[in-house]
């Protein structure tokens, strides 16, 4: 692992450091670090990449969603890795797909804002301009190598602006969409089960609680769950 920011997060941190090119590396550590984009004379402020969600409405849509879909996510991308090579034998550039998959929802950092009652937003910024738009103009003007724009460009797949035409693309897109199914699916499933359970509707619940209370349900039951939201404190 190579040595990059340490003020980055460490799980963050050591997945960058994967990049074995240390231009590629730098680049993105700078991108990342740089939390503000200049439009029409215009510079806008985000809200930082540890602390915003991945969405409002749907996965990880609750502080530290962003970082923890990309951590999540690169995982996912790093085994697709190993499956081409060692079980098709194929070739994979590992450093356009992990660069791909930690910047591919950077700018929603840009996309959301802090309200004043604690929940997030849509910021002005995002409502003239999308987040995918944005990375991929900043990348493009900061020099980022073609495919790894691409991969950028092409993680929603058939529903975005072009679809995978490089298998780093085409697994950049793969572990996006499975992580954010996976995630999405679990804490509806969560929501639903309290709701089912205590007759309240949860406006904000995690990844790890929705896990947890998944989990005790289908190990234990009803009895069992209504535990398990009694040791969280949330009944």
């Amino acid at each position: 692992v190579m040595e990059v920011e340490a003020r980055l997060d460490p799980r963050l941190r050591k997945i960058i450091g994967k990049i074995r090119d240390k231009s590629l590396r730098n680049k993105i550590v700078a991108l990342i670090e740089e939390d503000s984009f200049e439009i029409g004379g215009k510079r806008y402020r985000g809200v930082s990449f540890e602390v915003a969600p991945a969405s409002i409405f749907h996965h990880h849509n609750y502080p530290g969603g962003l970082l923890e879909h990309v951590l999540s996510t690169a995982d996912i991308a790093l085994t697709l890795c190993g499956s081409v090579e060692k079980v098709y034998h194929g070739t994979v550039d590992r450093d356009i797909v992990i660069g791909g998959v930690v910047l591919h929802d950077l700018y929603k950092t840009l996309a959301y804002e802090l309200k004043e009652d604690g929940r997030y937003g849509i910021s002005p910024l995002a409502e003239r301009v999308d987040h995918l738009s944005l990375i991929v103009s900043e990348m493009t003007k900061r020099g980022f190598p073609i495919d790894l724009i691409h991969a950028v460009c092409a993680h929603h797949g058939d529903t975005g602006p072009i679809s995978p035409k490089t298998v780093e693309a085409l697994i950049c897109h793969l572990a996006d969409l499975a992580d954010s199914r996976l995630n999405g699916d679990v804490v509806k499933a969560a929501r639903y089960l309290v709701r089912d359970a205590t007759g309240t509707v949860w406006e904000r619940i995690t990844a790890e609680e929705a896990f947890e209370i998944v989990h005790s349900k289908a190990t234990g039951g009803w009895d069992q769950l209504r535990r398990t939201l009694e040791k969280m404190g949330r009944i």
